[in-house]
Order: structure tokens, then C-alpha cells, then sequence
């Protein structure tokens, strides 16, 4: 159940002037904040699995455990993220998008720099669990203030760019990657995450956040999210219509040195490679999906189009044999655009929801499919054995297509929805 803010309280003025400029709106603080962090985020969460194997060898392990012991740190970095949604997600709407912000970054920050130093697989599992915990609060906070910062006529534009500019941090991650070693890497973006705490001290909390007078109790309680059987459904159907996302990227483009291999190509794949050329096509698919559902009026078309044309590049990167790194390399930057409804998908959960739950919400859900990437990753690695790297990934990527098709179907357009409501048990 849900009821306009103004049933509490007097409804809160516009923080922005009526006829202030759109590009001025795209250049407000939060937008241009948010889309730094989001781009550091992005860094130290690629990172991994762009040195997963120059790291992995230099801690020891032997070639033939690489796969096995890059899919347990991954998912490792994924329950972190799983947890740290929960928890950076309640805290703010009970405590400000802004706080969650700080606090985040400075876990993941340390963490990242802890990475270089480690001796151990068991301790870079440790470190990669507690940055996926800070890594978990960056996404959903930033989009959450952003929304709730401007007119909503100019919301999917300021997602667009705060996810755009923010995917492009991985290819930075992967030019870092090839220009020093795995443990610079690490330091450098570690660096980068404290630098910005300086421009964090600017930012402002939101002013919806900020006027609301729910019940303390209802701010930021995860189980409201399942007293209500319509609040139940969106809140999942929000969750599974992102998994194909991460299944590109921990699965098609992590292990395409592995599954590019088996495919016949004519010389290897480079993970560092996959994952810039992915990310670059993330950058134009946030952008792109962003803009396309403010031109069309629409954030449900925008969606299903992109989960075909994601659909569609798959297939063909699977059943493409025998061809030349640049090839697949092209497929992943395709894959990528594709897969850059993130931006949409992220947006329509942040608008569905009350002002006391939005948090909540938008920060649990993208690490909820994030943390899907474990069991996925789980079902690629177990059926690898008896059928191979190609039909495994078909296998797991089928599904995760099929579940996010049906649950698009449950999710209500949200396309220039008035935030300024609540959540009531």
C-alpha cells in the first residue's frame, strides 16, 4: 500500500527552479557526484576478474585450479555484495542517501588497497567478501538521490549518465590493469575511492528523504517488502528481470579466455580485453537506454528491447566457431550494449517504490542479481563437466533470459511517476 507524502506532511518544494534548464539539471551535484562514484565503484568491482589470473598465479595456485578458485573469490566478492545491499540499504532510509554513500566507500577503498598485499587465497577471499560488502551501497544510494533530487522529467536522462559514466570506470580498470600489475591496480583504485570522499562532502541529503515524517519504524524495513502480496511481486519481478546482466559479465565475459578456447578461436581471448570492450559497450547501452525511455515515454519498451537484443547476441556468441579474438571481442562489446538496460532496470525499481522503502530497495535489488551470479556461476561450473563450457553457458543463459522475460511482464511503467509518497504497512 502506498500514500502520497502529503498525507503526513505539507508536500516539500521543488529543489530545483521550474524553469531551470535541463542540462543544467544534468549538471547538478548529485548527478555529477553520483556518476564519479558510480565510476570508481565500477573499478574496484571489474577488477577481480580482470586480474583474477596474473593474481591467482602469483598467490601459487596452478593452472589447472584458476577456474575453480576465480569462481569461489568471485562469488565470495558476490555474497559480500548480497549482504552489504541489505545493509547499506536500510541504513539509508533510516539514516540518509548520503551517509550510505560515505560509508561505503570507505570500506571498499581499504579493502581494495588491503587487496595488494595479501599472501593467500583465504585472505584475498576475506578481503574480496568485505569490498563486495562497501562495494554493495554505491549504485542504489547514488540513483535513489538522484531521483529524488530532480524533476522527473529528467530522471531517466541523470540515470543514464550516472551509469554510463560509471560502467566506464571497468575500462579504466582494464588500461590500469595492462599498464601496471595486479597489486598497483588494486592501490590505484583504492586511491581514487578516498580522493572522492573530498567531493562526497559536498553533496547534500535528499530533500524527499529529508521531508519525510514516516514512522521510524517503517523506514528502511526490509519486511514490508513482503507483508503485501502487490509489493511482494514488484519487489521480485525487480530483482529477476536483472540476471541476464550479470550473466553476461560473470559468466560470458569473466571466463571468455576459458569458453572462447573451447569455441575454436584462433588465438586466446584476454580477459582484460573482454571486460574493456563489454564495459565500453555498457557505457553506450546505459546512455543509450536511458535517453530511449525518456524519447519514448517509456522504460517497459526500452527493457524488453534490450533483453531481445540481448537474447539474440548471445546465441550468436555461443554458436560462433573458429573465429578471431576480434571477433568475440566484438560480440562482447555488443553483449554489452545490450546489456546496459541496467541503467532503466535500476530506475524502475528506485520509482516504484515509497520514499521510506526507495533505498531499501534500489540498493538491495542490483546486489540481489549480483548475488544471483553465485548460483549461476554454481550451475555453469557444475554442468561444465558432463557438456562443456559452451552448452553450459547456453544452458544457465536460457534460463536467466526466460525468468527476466516473465518477470518484465509483472513490472508496472514507472515512466514519469511522482515520488513524493510513502509505504504504509
Amino acid at each position: 500500500m502506498t500514500v502520497p507524502t502529503s498525507s503526513f506532511a505539507p508536500t516539500p518544494a521543488s529543489p530545483l527552479p521550474l524553469k531551470r534548464p535541463a542540462w543544467r539539471d544534468l549538471l547538478h551535484a548529485s548527478v555529477v557526484v553520483s556518476a564519479l562514484g558510480y565510476f570508481v565503484d565500477i573499478y574496484d568491482l571489474v577488477l577481480f576478474s580482470i586480474v583474477r589470473k596474473p593474481s591467482l598465479l602469483a598467490l601459487g595456485v596452478t593452472p589447472d585450479r584458476l577456474l575453480a578458485e576465480g569462481v569461489w573469490l568471485i562469488n565470495m566478492q558476490m555474497g559480500g555484495m548480497l549482504i552489504g545491499g541489505l545493509l547499506w540499504g536500510i541504513l539509508g532510509d533510516k539514516r540518509g542517501r548520503v551517509s550510505v554513500l560515505f560509508g561505503s566507500i570507505l570500506l571498499y577503498s581499504i579493502a581494495n588497497i588491503l587487496n595488494a598485499f595479501v599472501s593467500s587465497v583465504e585472505a584475498y577471499a576475506v578481503l574480496r567478501l568485505l569490498a563486495g560488502i562497501g562495494l554493495a551501497g554505491e549504485l542504489g544510494a547514488a540513483v535513489t538521490l538522484v531521483s529524488e533530487s530532480l524533476k522527473k522529467e529528467h530522471r531517466g536522462y541523470a540515470t543514464g549518465i550516472v551509469a554510463g559514466v560509471g560502467v566506464s570506470g571497468a575500462i579504466a580498470a582494464g588500461l590500469v590493469a595492462e599498464a601496471l600489475d595486479w597489486k598497483m591496480a588494486y592501490i590505484v583504485g583504492g586511491l581514487l575511492g578516498l580522493a572522492l570522499l573530498l567531493l562526497r562532502m559536498r553533496m547534500l541529503e535528499s530533500p524527499l528523504f529529508s521531508a519525510q515524517v514516516s514512522p521510524p519504524r517503517e523506514r528502511g524495513n526490509f519486511f514490508m517488502l513482503w507483508n503485501h502480496a502487490g509489493r511482494c511481486k514488484r519487489y521480485l519481478a525487480s530483482i529477476l528481470v536483472g540476471v541476464p546482466i550479470w550473466f553476461v559479465i560473470g559468466v560470458l565475459v569473466t571466463f571468455a579466455p576459458e569458453i572462447t578456447q573451447e569455441l575454436g578461436a584462433t588465438a586466446s581471448v584476454s580477459a582484460a580485453q573482454g571486460i574493456m570492450w563489454a564495459y565500453g559497450g555498457l557505457v553506450l547501452g546505459d546512455l543509450g537506454s536511458g535517453f530511449l525511455s525518456q524519447a519514448l515515454g517509456s522504460r517497459r519498451r526500452v527493457l524488453f528491447g534490450f533483453l531481445s537484443g540481448l537474447t539474440a547476441t548471445m546465441l550468436v556468441y555461443l554458436f560462433s566457431t573458429g573465429q578471431s579474438p576480434a571477433y568475440y571481442l566484438g560480440l562482447c562489446f555488443v553483449l554489452g550494449v545490450f546489456a546496459g538496460y541496467w541503467a532503466v532496470f535500476v530506475t524502475i525499481a528506485a520509482e516504484q517504490f515509497g520514499t521510506n522503502l526507495r533505498s531499501t530497495v534500489a540498493t538491495t535489488v542490483p546486489n540481489f542479481v549480483r548475488g544471483l551470479l553465485v548460483p549461476m556461476t554454481l550451475a555453469f561450473q557444475a554442468l561444465r563437466a558432463p557438456f562443456g563450457l559452451r552448452m553450459a553457458a547456453l544452458t544457465v543463459g536460457l534460463v536467466a533470459v526466460t525468468i527476466a522475460f516473465i518477470a518484465a511482464r509483472f513490472l508496472p511503467e514507472t515512466y514519469g511517476k511522482d515520488l513524493n509518497f510513502l509505504e504504509v504497512s
